[in-house]
């Protein structure tokens, strides 16, 4: 698999969404010339072999990819589905799709057209959104990660796409601020400050006692 691309979701669908990525800061677009678009349909799986992408096949691309992530926001809020979304994953969904063969080597979908290969990803796409996993979806809990996944773990515990991705770096950065606020506690307390003070805990670990008349 091309090392660029990172299947983490779920869904073709959903990971055909994050070919987008960060969409609300640095908006990083994965298909940038008609040969990414190619390179994609290959690495997910979804066909053996497709025809040149050109311009045009890169516009219609991302333009069911962006009403997808409409209605996969709207499934996350909860709210009703865009109908404008609706008819262009409906109608990319309707195309044919490549036939599946079978070969010595395995199944294989060969000399996908470019129409076919994004029928295959709209149709994944209906499924996800028309069916039981709907209450599963999530997005990542990294604020600056915008990948939505079907979270199947046990009591839906998953907290991001994955951890290579965001959870190690979210993990770090916490190590990180933790260490630096407890060096600052440390530096606020002085060098002549006694363990326990202001906790009502004295120097040996008995109670302080509260109150107590001096003399």
């Amino acid at each position: 698999m091309n090392q660029e691309h990172v299947f983490l979701c779920g869904n073709p669908a959903l990971d055909f969404v994050a070919t987008l990525r960060a969409r609300r800061s640095a908006r990083f677009e994965m298909f940038a010339s008609p040969d990414r678009l190619d390179a994609w349909y290959l690495a997910s799986g979804l066909v053996d072999t497709v025809a040149p992408a050109d311009a045009s096949h890169v516009e219609r691309a991302t333009a069911v990819r962006e009403a997808v992530y409409g209605l996969v926001a709207a499934r996350l809020a909860a709210g009703p589905l865009g109908a404008e979304a609706l008819a262009v994953v409906n109608a990319a969904a309707g195309e044919p799709v490549p036939a599946l063969r079978l070969t010595p080597a395995g199944r294989r979908r060969a000399d996908a057209t470019q129409e076919e290969a994004l029928s295959l990803v709209a149709r994944h796409a209906v499924e996800v959104l028309g069916g039981p996993e709907v209450p599963l979806l999530k997005e990542c809990g990294n604020a600056t990660c915008t990948r939505v996944y079907i979270d199947r773990s046990r009591g839906m515990r998953r907290q991001w796409c994955g951890m290579e991705s965001c959870g190690n770096r979210l993990k770090a950065a916490a190590y990180r601020a933790r260490k630096k606020q407890s060096a600052q506690a440390a530096q606020g307390a002085g060098p002549g400050a006694v363990p326990g003070a202001g906790s009502g805990v004295a120097p040996g670990g008995r109670e302080a006692v509260r109150g107590a008349s001096v003399g």
